[in-house]
């Protein structure tokens, strides 16, 4: 039932929230209203809410900055923008930073019920998912980022099939996790999942740990071992790192995909094996192959599905979901009474680049939780991350010009007390070009500096 929904209803037009709350309060959802950004910052401190619905233009900041520090306050809340002004770059911008959508005034009631079903829906999809991953006691995939959700949709597909799965994605991001995850929901989850780093094994190493040996194969070889091949029988082999495999260790992994069929070194018997095969790297494989580094054939045999794992950077509304669950789990592990971290904290690790991607933030998180007091500031993050350059502002260069030009006429016209005489003389321009830049601007007494 609906009315356990919490909507939030940000708009600067009375009319606009009184028709909005009633309409869904008529479809037994739980409404509230906030005029202005500060107001809705400050409701959204008291109790968490399951969507915002949040109008661009506020009286006292821009709607589309607020989605960061909406989803630095409440990580779970789900976001819809509306819009008297809309166009398609604001469109773009919003969704990339998180708003589920976007749509237009006048209002159509059939067009926002339907949006809101929509989201409620992926929420709640969302949240089962994590609450089924809890249940199994399965490593989660957090985040609820439109990338990271493809990648689950994608996961979920191949996971009950036999195919051969392809994971590409920078280090750090959670090519293993995938991996792991595809095994545990598939029909070998009750067989071994065996993971072979092939980048930390020696060349001279890898044939004899994939395939095992025969006692006295080798000098040293006092008996006989199994290799991870056939341990890994009827279950999953995941070889991490693919791409740093010699190439007569890919050729014998080629006839094992191709056949079913393996020899351990100092034998000339052939065994049969059945492993599903999970690859993945952080290399650029077609380059390799062009280079003669990597098997083509073999390329195409494991390439069956291909997932990309993004990186943080692409996906930073997943940040606070990560930088909160962190906190908990090392608390957590560590005997410690759950810590909190500051708003402005949380927005300067959102503003890092994370070339390191998940692994990076988690090691960072951990040593903040243990070495900070009761509440992680930003005096208690790392230099590299403080003295970070501020990110550009997103869009073209003539939006990044029309952003200062804004603050310069503000500042203008707050100084001469909003006589547009005498703003413009401070300028340097003619009152009837301040005129049309302030009908150009959409700048009205209303306006507020941000």
């Amino acid at each position: 039932m609906p009315d356990k929904y919490d909507i939030l209803i940000v708009d600067d037009e009375k009319n606009i929230r009184k028709t909005l709350s009633m309409i869904l309060s008529s479809e037994g959802y739980n409404t509230e209203e906030a005029s202005s950004a500060k107001e809705a910052l400050q409701k959204l401190r008291e109790r968490e809410f399951d969507l915002v619905l949040l109008d661009v233009k506020l009286p006292d900041d821009d709607g589309i900055r607020l989605i960061d520090d909406i989803k630095v306050m409440s990580p779970s809340t789900y976001i819809i923008m509306i819009s008297g002004h809309a166009n398609i770059q604001n469109a773009v911008e919003a969704i990339k930073k998180g708003a589920y959508d976007f749509f237009e005034k006048p209002l159509d009631r059939e067009r926002v019920l339907l949006s809101i079903k929509h989201t409620i829906d992926r929420k709640n999809l969302y949240e089962e998912l994590v609450s089924i991953k809890k249940m199994k006691g399965e490593d989660e995939i957090l985040g609820k980022s439109e990338k990271i959700l493809e990648v689950i949709q994608t996961l979920n597909k191949v996971a009950p099939t036999n195919a051969r799965v392809f994971i590409t994605g920078e280090s750090g991001t959670g090519k293993e996790l995938a991996a792991r995850y595809i095994h545990q929901n598939s029909r070998r989850r009750q067989f071994p999942f065996i993971k072979v780093n092939c980048a930390a094994i020696p060349s001279e190493l890898i044939e004899s740990e994939l395939f095992g040996y025969e006692k006295g194969a080798f000098s040293g070889a006092s008996e006989t071992k199994k290799g991870l091949i056939e341990l890994a029988d009827r279950g999953t082999l995941f070889l991490d790192e693919i791409a740093d495999m010699s190439l007569a260790a890919q050729a014998k992994i080629l006839r094992v995909i191709q056949t079913g069929e393996f020899s351990r070194l100092g034998s000339e018997k052939f065994q049969k094996v059945d492993v599903r095969v999970i690859a993945a790297t952080n290399k650029d494989i077609k380059a390799l192959i062009s280079e003669g580094k990597f098997r083509e054939d073999l390329f195409f045999r494991i390439n069956v599905v291909s997932v990309n794992m993004p990186a943080l950077r692409e996906r930073k509304e997943d940040i606070p979901i990560f930088v909160h669950t962190f906190i908990e789990e090392i608390c957590r592990e560590n005997g410690l009474v759950k810590k909190e971290i500051t708003e402005e904290a949380l927005k300067r690790l959102m503003a890092y680049s994370w070339p390191g991607n998940v692994r990076e933030l988690k090691n960072v998180i951990e040593s903040l939780v243990i070495l900070s007091d009761k509440e992680i500031t930003v005096d208690d993050l790392p230099n590299f991350i403080n003295e970070a350059p501020e990110p550009v502002p997103s869009g073209s260069l003539k939006k990044t010009k029309e952003e200062l030009e804004r603050k310069l006429i503000l500042d203008a016209l707050e100084k001469s007390d909003w006589i547009i005489s005498r703003a413009a003389r401070l300028l340097g321009m003619e009152r009837t070009t301040l005129h049309k830049r302030l009908k150009a601007l959409g700048i009205t007494r209303r306006t507020t500096r941000e």
